[in-house]
């Protein structure tokens, strides 16, 4: 058997090495259009900002080690251009000319390019994207070679490590972003975190304003912004979004949507005889049921495994999970990381969910150096079916979001987590950890003990219900609602008739820091007979979801009244 694999590095490679293991007496041969068939493209960045110092740091495997490892044909260098299905051949450009390759399986991991838009002066040759090795020694060669102003295109998990990689280097970095935030797919209370933690590296953030031009200049470009602002450039890196690369595949009958092949659940595409794995190919969201392709290192590496499986022994091997895009990125001294689906492609695709905000300690309150673990979790009302977790701090976030996606994964409910016997010491965690919390606080939702109310609501609860602050007087000054009624939740029991006279029979929003204590006096209203909800998440929360507006909105003058 001849399996030919169009397309290294995660999925192709991962395809070609389990196939070799399966059937020594293959004949597997890897065709690759770049120089580098397998390299750590998640590195990029961090060998631009200099923490990997050594370009072959960045080289997985050669060609060389390949053959010798696992005997197989891997030609870099090799640009696949036509398919023919009928006569199962594959067309490849290489430095000699074409050739044809006869294949009995073929397996199409082209991956995605980056997007290029089509603005006056991205012809630039100041102007780089960082996919390849190619492009991050082309990168860090500008910043050794005296470059001082730096504009990121796109704010994305690249563009935001770049960003931060350049800065690193000394670089004035400009990041520029579409969206209203950066890391569009995070919540935006958490995308407001990062955005202060970008500003605290020194880069300036220009969010919900595109790029219209770039001028060329002799020493320096400028990129010119729809808001008629101008950035100097001695750099500028292209990062907006990629497309699948499967325009050859395509035109071979391959069925696509929206750019993305079409594969069942072991990989075969629409033609017998051809796979297709990682980023160019259409995944199905197993929260929402939508198709999307999902550009991620772990599920093509994953996907390429288990079709070598199909290939080799198909009555044996297991379907392709769907994934569930889990993803982290380091943003300065911050952690970003989510799994599952977000609260836009939820509203997107129809689904009903409750959210939970909770600000956990990462571990012990007692042992130094604790800090807060700012956790979303988007949770089905009814069944308790976890759809979707984001967290952002400094240390832990990856263990609890990996948690979560295995919990997704698995089917757990979220009062579930309640009981998940997970590892503690002080330095570690709590012995209530901040995922065992969520449980405790998503089954309160689910049983109705506990009823919330939500930042972005904050305009019509104003207008129709009663604000009751729950926190110290010393936490109160420092910023609260205009109007609010200030009562320190270890006196609420002695005052509440304070609070049923001042409601006048409206509903009693109640809010704390972080959304434990008003949680506590909302069973204490509940109790007595009035209409409470906590504020999800506190005012941790709705600093972070009103962004900029909290300096206008917040009184910070002491004020007596209500105790």
């Amino acid at each position: 058997m001849r399996i030919v694999i169009v397309g290294g590095v995660a999925g192709g490679m991962s395809c070609a090495a389990r196939a070799r293991r399966l059937d020594e007496s293959a004949e597997i041969v890897v065709l690759e259009r770049g120089a580098h068939v397998s390299f750590a493209n998640c590195g990029l960045p961090y060998f631009v900002g200099g923490e990997i110092t050594d370009e072959r740091a960045l080289l997985v495997q050669t060609p060389e080690s390949l053959r010798s490892a696992l005997a197989l044909d891997v030609r870099p260098r090799n640009d696949v251009i036509a398919v023919d299905a009928d006569a199962r051949t594959v067309t490849v450009r290489t430095d000699d000319g074409l050739e044809q390759i006869s294949y009995d399986a073929l397996v199409l991991s082209p991956g995605a390019s980056a997007f290029v838009p089509p603005i006056p002066g991205v012809d630039s040759p100041r102007v780089r994207t960082l996919r390849s090795v190619e492009d991050a020694i082309a990168l860090r060669d500008k910043v050794t070679g005296g470059a001082r102003r730096a504009v990121v295109l796109g704010a994305g998990f690249i563009g935001v490590e770049a960003a931060e990689a350049l800065a690193a280097q000394g670089l004035e970095v400009s990041v520029v972003e579409l969206a209203p935030q950066p890391l569009p797919p995070v919540e935006p209370e958490l995308a407001w975190l990062v955005s202060e933690e970008l500003r605290a590296l020194g880069i300036d953030l220009h969010v919900g304003v595109a790029a219209t031009a770039i001028q060329h200049g002799p020493d320096a470009d400028t990129v010119v912004l729809a808001d008629g602002s101008e950035l100097a450039a001695d750099l500028i890196v292209m990062s907006v979004g990629v497309r699948p690369d499967t325009a050859v595949f395509e035109e071979a009958g391959v069925a696509c949507e929206r750019g993305a092949m079409i594969v069942d659940s072991h990989g075969r595409t629409s033609i017998p005889g051809i796979w297709a794995v990682g980023d160019a190919t259409l995944s199905v969201d197993p929260i929402t049921g939508t198709r999307r392709p999902v550009a991620l290192a772990g599920p093509a590496n994953r996907a390429g495994r288990l079709v070598a499986d199909d290939i080799v022994r198909p009555g044996t091997a297991r379907e392709i999970p769907q994934p569930v895009g889990t993803a982290i990125v380091r943003v300065g001294s911050l952690t970003a990381a989510l799994t599952g689906a977000n609260r836009a492609t939820l509203d997107a695709s129809g689904v009903t969910y409750r959210t939970l905000h909770l600000h956990a300690n990462q571990h012990a309150g007692y042992f130094p150096g604790a800090s807060q673990i700012h956790l979303i979790v988007h949770v089905a009302p009814g069944t308790g079916r976890i759809l979707g977790a984001q967290a952002v701090g400094t240390e832990g976030v990856d263990k609890r979001i990996d948690v979560l996606a295995t919990a997704i994964r698995s089917g757990l409910t979220v009062d579930e987590l309640i009981d998940l016997d997970l590892a503690y010491s002080p330095p570690y965690g709590q012995a209530k950890d901040a995922v065992n919390l969520t449980g405790m606080v998503g089954e309160n939702v689910l049983n109705g003990t506990l009823d919330l109310w939500y930042a972005q609501d904050l305009d019509e609860v104003l207008d129709t219900a009663l604000v009751l602050d729950v926190r110290r007087r010393d936490e109160w000054v420092t910023g609260h609602l205009p109007g609010a009624l200030h009562i320190p939740h270890t006196e609420l029991r002695e005052r509440i008739d304070e609070v049923r006279e001042r409601a006048e029979g409206r509903p009693v929003r109640v809010m704390c820091a972080s959304g434990v204590r008003s949680a506590i006096a909302h069973r204490l209203l509940a109790q007595s007979g009035m209409d409470s909800a906590s504020l999800s998440g506190g005012m941790l929360t709705l600093r972070a979801t009103l962004g900029a507006r909290a300096a206008h909105m917040l009184a910070t003058e002491a004020v007596v009244q209500g105790g």
